[in-house]
């Protein structure tokens, strides 16, 4: 009974992927979970951090001051299944000297697969095409219907060449880009030798660009980045990608920019907020695609970051280092 008592208190903020259940099953701690593929309503939250020395928590919580101070001294790591972090109130954490892992690397493939099928369901108009046919839209073959735009001897901008931007680049090149550019706060050669991009200012990528791929990280510098200005720069014929988050885009200058005839299209699989409303208006458009954060949604991809959110957990209650802690 006594050994008991000792154990550390672990609050899981949703239903883990089975691999990371069971790994999280075989730890010594007291774990309790939100049983539900559905986020915790706040008060939940509240109440189930309180005394933890552990959190294990999705980008859909927002880990603020409230929930420090409810979780209280006890409260040792945080682990997000996620490779952002936009969602944690960094300062708060950083004061209380808690400990955070994330999970980076291991869903850069998947994300990257699927941005190459937004986009080739955004230039070819896939599901427009796919919805003609169901409503007995599709009546003869036409010369001109149902055109898109192609990627053999494009320019792709990549805004962002991390770890996804770099794949997305390496997945794009055998459809025969003819160049791929760049924009960060820095130039990256080691990383854009492999593709020949080469680093420009975000002004000329999105002149110059016929795809352009929002892979960044949120920060103060990106959130809003993809306004007015930065569409009216596009081509007309362009088409506009985000993988990044829904904040580095103002939605209402993209749905102008669409309506407009600005750019060509649009295929998101991040929105603000997420779940988009559904009588939002960028879902009336039809040159604009719009998917439900599915970007890391292979069962594989879920597991491995379940299973590596655990073990940063585990490590990081038990003092030792993480496989993936950030550095804060």
């Amino acid at each position: 009974m006594k050994g008991a008592q000792q154990l550390m208190k672990v609050f899981v903020s949703r239903r883990l992927p089975p691999d990371g259940h069971r790994l999280l099953a075989q730890g010594s701690c007291n774990v309790q979970q939100w049983e539900s593929d559905d986020p915790a309503p706040r008060a939940e939250l509240l109440k189930g951090v309180a005394g933890a020395h552990g959190l294990l928590c999705l980008l859909s919580d927002k880990i603020d001051k409230e929930v420090l101070d409810a979780a209280g001294p006890n409260l040792k790591v945080i682990s997000t299944l996620s490779v952002g972090f936009d969602h944690l109130a960094m300062d708060e954490i950083k004061k209380r000297g808690i400990r955070v892992g994330y999970t980076p690397d291991v869903l850069t493939e998947a994300t990257a697969e699927l941005t190459v099928a937004l986009l080739l369901a955004t230039c070819r108009r896939l599901p427009e095409a796919i919805q003609e046919v169901k409503s007995g839209g599709w009546k003869s073959w036409a010369p001109m219907w149902m055109c898109g735009y192609g990627l053999s001897n494009s320019t792709v901008g990549i805004i962002g060449l991390g770890r996804i931007g770099i794949a997305v680049a390496q997945r794009l090149k055998p459809f025969g880009v003819k160049k791929f550019l760049y924009s960060g706060r820095r130039p990256r050669p080691e990383c854009a030798a492999g593709v020949n991009a080469e680093y420009v200012s975000c002004e000329k990528l999105t002149e110059d660009s016929d795809f352009v791929v929002v892979s960044c990280a949120l920060t103060p510098e990106t959130e809003g980045l993809c306004n007015k200005d930065f569409f009216s720069r596009m081509k007309k014929t362009a088409v506009f990608i985000n993988i990044s988050r829904g904040s580095a885009v103002n939605q209402e200058d993209l749905y102008q920019a669409l309506v407009s005839g600005q750019i060509a299209a649009a295929g998101l699989d991040v929105t603000t907020p997420e779940p988009l409303p559904t009588n939002h208006p960028l879902l009336g458009l039809k040159n604009c695609v719009i998917l439900p954060h599915i970007g890391s949604a292979t069962y594989s991809t879920r597991n491995t970051m379940a299973v590596l959110a655990v073990t940063n957990l585990l490590k990081g209650l038990a003092g030792e280092e993480m496989p993936s802690e950030l550095k804060i």
